[in-house]
């Protein structure tokens, strides 16, 4: 079906406009939304990924298509709650305490919602307590934490151990990342998984909780 593939180039491209015209004709020739949002909206972002994870785009371009995916998914938010789509799983993400940076993040967040998990960003600077009180209430199945300076690598751990003492960290799957962030810190610290960069992150997810 040519629309979904010009969905899916339109997305990459960050034409916001023009996805958001070719959903609604998507939907009126009968496409279901399902469909439309497989093959598509999360086609285009997961190309658009795998374009980022081999540095043939960069960040702005990550940024513009997420915009047109933003505004393909709102055009089509009405049929989706109306078939009550499933999703991939739900992530907690969070930078810890101490951190201000949100870039990183962010881009690991859009890869996420671009492979089809619904995510909850709790922002930067996040204490442990509150990452437990938000795994209590909203039960993700994987909490995602981001440190880019030295200095707070260790309350990715305070994290883990928060969990430990809530009793919960059996419940939940934690993978790590950023920029002094290695595989070998996230065994020492009891991470799930760890990956260096934001593609990666979304695949390590998908991973672990199928």
């Amino acid at each position: 079906m040519s629309v979904l593939s010009d969905i899916a180039e339109l997305v990459q491209k960050g034409k916001a406009q023009e996805v958001s015209d070719l959903v609604i004709q998507a939907l009126d020739e009968g496409i279901g939304a399902q469909q439309i949002l497989d093959e598509g909206l999360l086609k285009g972002m997961g190309e658009l990924g795998v374009k980022f994870k081999n540095n043939e785009v960069f960040v702005p371009e990550v940024l513009i298509a997420a915009r047109a995916l933003n505004k393909g998914t709102d055009t089509l938010k009405e049929k989706l709650v109306d078939l009550e789509v499933k999703t991939v799983g739900k992530v907690l993400i969070a930078t810890v305490a101490g951190d201000l940076h949100d870039i990183g993040k962010n881009l690991v967040k859009l890869m996420l919602e671009g492979s089809g998990f619904e995510v909850i960003d709790l922002g930067t600077d996040v204490p442990a307590d509150k990452i437990v009180e938000c795994v209590n209430e909203c039960a993700p199945d994987v909490v995602a934490l981001s440190a880019l300076l030295t200095t707070t690598m260790a309350a990715q751990a305070d994290v883990i151990k928060a969990l430990e003492a809530a009793g919960i960290r059996d419940k939940v799957k934690v993978i790590v990342g950023g920029a002094p962030i290695t595989d070998g810190f996230a065994k020492e610290i009891g991470a799930d998984g760890y990956s260096e960069d934001a593609s990666g992150a979304a695949d390590i997810a998908k991973a672990l909780i199928s």
